[in-house]
């Protein structure tokens, strides 16, 4: 007791000092209540904390490994910033300097389970239970003092559960997941790990970063991620949990969204369906079903067996209805017999048709024929339609073929 007593006295000294006046630095510290927003953090839920545009929160996990860990609690020294560091319950264990000494340079210590296992979304609740309530127990012996812990808790590898969810807001803790990673306990490189926390930050325009105290490539990333950060003008900010000696930051409903929605911009709605008074119920008669609705009535096939994978596809029946019942005609309406009048040819009364024949050349010198010099004149010939049938001269006579016509004798 005595221990965290100390660490309480010597904390704010750390946490105020800052000897670099071109740091990055930490703009400003909220508070937040882990009861009222149980799950933070929009890569898995829908609220994050309330900050404004281009605020960053950093968060680190799975320490603390003196080795790298140290070095990552000198950079932030060294440009004034403040983090979130959620612990493993056996690092803790093997290292509790390394865990009281966040205390001491004014960050916040969260937990992340006992043994750090990548199944809470599908262990027993039971055994998920021991895991943060082991974790908790050991990071909170290293600190020396319960009140130095803050509710918060980070699920291993987000593989997160509803009942584990459920478990951790009955116990008052807040569930943090995050907005952007920087894939830093992947095999990549340290510039990797830059440029994705710097384009992601960009993307979203504020968040929870996730890094890992414990790999060498978030080492070798981080001061090119804070020197970038001020570069755009991004502001750190630093996380505590609400007590009775420290209130909440007042924050409102639309704070704690990514990108809320404006008083300002327009929100489409569907238009509601008005509730009509009816003066009368009376129900118009339903019509009659006659023959031709029934014929546009087709129907529909939904029992069809299912085609196999890769069989070629059947030809479709057409869904034609079937073939109405129409009632018989009671009687039968004949149209009048045309009179005879009508298929007369009206030839026969009219006076002969002059027309003119052109004769073929060979006509021209048959004997009874006028003057050779007829060649190519045209004969005036007079037909009477009406007349019987007669033998143009130089026509071929009828049942004669043009080469039997050329043979007969002359």
């Amino acid at each position: 007791m005595l221990a965290g007593l100390a660490l309480l006295t010597t904390a704010p000294a750390y946490a105020d000092s800052c000897n670099n006046p071109d740091a990055l630095g930490t703009s400003r510290t909220i508070v937040v209540d882990p009861r009222e927003h149980p799950r933070i953090g929009t890569m898995q839920y829908a609220q994050t904390l309330p900050l404004r545009d281009k605020e960053v929160v950093l968060t680190f996990d799975d320490g603390p490994i003196p080795k790298y860990s140290n070095q990552i609690l000198d950079i932030l020294a060294a440009e004034c910033v403040k983090a979130t560091f959620f612990i493993v319950g056996r690092m803790a264990k093997e290292f509790p300097d390394g865990v009281r000494k966040l205390i001491r340079l004014g960050h916040t210590v969260g937990t992340h389970s006992e043994n750090h296992p990548l199944s809470m979304n599908r262990m027993p609740i039971e055994q998920a239970q021991k895991e943060i309530e082991d974790g908790i127990a050991n990071t909170t012996a290293a600190l020396g003092d319960p009140a130095l812990l803050s509710p918060f808790f980070r699920i291993p590898g987000l593989l997160r559960a509803s009942a584990v969810e459920d478990y951790l807001a009955s116990r008052g803790i807040q569930t943090w997941s995050a907005d952007f990673p920087a894939d830093d306990w992947r095999h990549v490189s340290s510039q990797t790990v830059h440029d994705l926390a710097i384009s992601r930050i960009k993307a979203k325009g504020k968040g929870i970063l996730l890094l890992h105290d414990i790999q060498p490539r978030t080492v070798a990333a981080l001061p090119g991620i804070l020197r970038d950060l001020k570069a755009g003008g991004y502001r750190i900010v630093h996380v505590e949990a609400a007590t009775a000696d420290k209130p909440k930051t007042p924050t409102q409903p639309q704070d704690w969204q990514m990108h809320p929605v404006s008083e300002t911009v327009a929100i489409t709605r569907w238009h509601k369906v008005p509730g009509f008074s009816f003066a009368h119920l009376d129900m118009l008669p339903a019509p009659e079903i006659t023959a031709s609705d029934q014929l546009l009535s087709l129907t529909e096939n939904f029992d069809r067996a299912r085609r196999p994978r890769g069989a070629a596809p059947m030809t479709a029946q057409a869904p034609w209805p079937p073939r109405a019942n129409m009632p018989a005609p009671t009687t039968v309406d004949a149209l009048p017999v045309p009179a005879p009048s009508l298929f007369e040819m009206a030839e026969r009364h009219m006076q002969p048709i002059k027309v003119l024949v052109r004769l073929p050349h060979h006509a021209a010198h048959e004997p009874g024929v006028q003057s050779a010099k007829n060649d190519g004149i045209a004969r005036l010939i007079s037909i009477d339609a009406s007349a019987p049938r007669r033998t143009i001269p130089g026509a071929i006579p009828p049942g004669l073929t043009p080469t039997a016509a050329a043979a007969a004798p002359r």
